[in-house]
């Protein structure tokens, strides 16, 4: 499959990279053409992995990740094209964090809104999917990393959107019993909520890798 991952970071290298793993041929877009951070990638991923602009890696792609700052996402959205972008999957990985305040960050949209919904709005033209964005990059390619049955959500408005992203979230190791459809997008106000907690839970446990395990 031809896949993009929009953002240069750990989510975003985490991501790409376990998609060439996988098989899969990957762009990994940036705002500029010939970004450093991209072009290191490429050059580490082998035949399968290649570097662009948003724009390039948004029309490469038939399924596009959504790895960037949450604040300059629909910036970066934008830059990539909405012909490039129309009736495609876009997952969004992000959390809308806000440091311009210090830390520990703020979001800069909660409670009545969210950065999923606000995708979905200002491009209708495609299938939004929240996802992954509970945990830290290391275990969203790696759940056997953790033990126990632990989980990830999901949520968009579009059913076939969220059964294709969970099917690819199968091949990165996650049971499909573990996946958690929360429903429509509106349920990325609570998955980015979260963050203010997991942050939180950072420090308590003295790292990042950890996740949450259901029980009822």
């Amino acid at each position: 499959m031809r896949l993009a991952v929009l953002g240069t970071g750990m989510v975003g290298n985490a991501i790409a990279t376990r998609l060439v793993e996988l098989g899969h041929e990957v762009t990994m877009g940036s705002r500029t053409a010939g970004n450093e951070r991209a072009v290191a990638w490429a050059a580490t991923a082998g035949e399968r992995g290649h570097a662009g602009t948003f724009a390039d890696a948004a029309e490469f792609g038939e399924l596009i990740f959504s790895c960037i700052a949450g604040v300059h996402t629909l910036e970066a959205l934008d830059a990539a094209g909405r012909s490039h972008l129309e009736g495609k999957v876009i997952v969004d990985v992000a959390n809308p964090l806000d440091f311009t305040h210090g830390m520990p960050p703020t979001l800069s949209v909660c409670n009545t809104d969210s950065l999923g919904e606000q995708i979905q709005r200002t491009f209708p033209e495609c299938r939004v999917v929240k996802a992954l964005n509970t945990m830290n990059c290391s275990v969203m390619v790696d759940p056997a990393s953790l033990p126990g049955d632990h989980v990830a959500f999901v949520c968009g408005s579009y059913a076939d959107a969220k059964q294709e992203v969970i099917a690819l979230l199968e091949t990165f190791g996650w049971p499909r019993a573990r996946v958690v459809d929360l429903g429509d997008i509106a349920a990325s106000r609570g998955t980015e909520m979260y963050v203010s907690l997991w942050l939180r839970l950072w420090g308590a446990v003295g790292g990042p890798h950890f996740n949450i395990t259901l029980a009822s």
